[in-house]
């Protein structure tokens, strides 16, 4: 039988390396799941939300809904 306390060999190490990474990570991943953070919101989400707030009224809306109208329209997207 092998004693407990030995000298690790090079691959014991890179299996001890991967080991603690690999928990590490599992880790970091639960935390994130369970704690997500606030996911960005596009232009045209957050505009109809702050008209919705009541931060704009309807025509301030119309102009900045046609100003990000122009700005899609000119990279090309629909």
């Amino acid at each position: 039988m092998a004693p407990w306390c030995t000298t690790l060999s090079g691959l014991s190490w890179v299996a001890m390396v991967a080991g603690w990474v690999l928990v590490v990570g599992l880790a970091v991943w639960a935390v994130c799941r369970l704690f997500p953070g606030q996911a960005r919101l596009d232009a045209r989400t957050l505009l109809e939300q702050r008209l919705a707030a009541g931060e704009l009224d309807a025509e301030q809306y119309r102009e900045l809904r046609d100003t990000l109208d122009d700005r899609s329209a000119a990279k090309g997207t629909p």
